[in-house]
């Protein structure tokens, strides 16, 4: 019989730091809300918690982490502090939509949609056996049958559940999932000048 699985799961694509433990087939999910510094914040956190069960980082089996849509610096937080754990743990890390989270456990064919900024929602309809591609939709075009928004900390759980499903040794590096482009956009001033030496 397999053991079961110590999954930790993070999320940073909102203005927050959630995380889920999975441990001996229980979950314990934090949400520390917060607009800026998760960068800082996320490790520290997710030690405690890992400290708080009695755990190190070398009793987990595998890591989930949300890959967005959202904030697109939370989102490289994340995706890069689970690349760097998973190669350094040699364990998998399963990358977790904010689709997949809002449709876990609904009856299918859903439609989930997460809020994006300027009042529009990213937008996907997902079925028993595939899902449409995620788009950028105004309000006021949202359909009228849409699964309604769970809490941070649901949807932090559900991330957890969905990791451990999903996790094997042949799982693919997180990516992240960006349904826009970035709003930033490079530099138009000329590069520095280097001066010989």
């Amino acid at each position: 019989m397999q053991p079961e699985p110590t999954v930790l799961a993070f999320d940073t694509s909102a203005a927050h730091c959630a995380a889920a433990l999975l441990s001996g087939g229980a979950i314990t999910a934090r949400v520390d809300e917060m607009a800026r510094g998760q960068a800082e914040h996320l490790m520290p956190m997710l030690e405690e918690m890992l400290a708080a069960k009695g755990l190190r980082w070398s009793d987990l089996t595998a890591l989930g982490v949300g890959i967005g849509p959202g904030n697109f610096t939370g989102i490289r937080i994340s995706v890069s502090a689970v690349r760097g754990l998973a190669l350094g743990l040699g364990i998998p890390a399963v990358g977790v939509s904010g689709f997949d989270t809002r449709a876990h456990g609904l009856p299918r064919p859903v439609s989930v949609a997460i809020p994006a900024p300027r009042e529009r929602l990213y937008l996907q309809t997902i079925t028993d056996t595939d899902a449409s591609s995620p788009a950028l939709i105004p309000i006021a075009e949202a359909p009228a049958d849409l699964a309604p928004e769970p809490s941070a900390e649901t949807l932090i759980t559900h991330m957890v559940q969905i990791a451990a499903q999903r996790a094997s040794a042949s799982t693919p590096r997180p990516a992240p999932l960006y349904v826009r482009a970035a709003d930033a956009a490079p530099a138009r001033d000329a590069p520095p000048v280097i001066l010989p030496s």
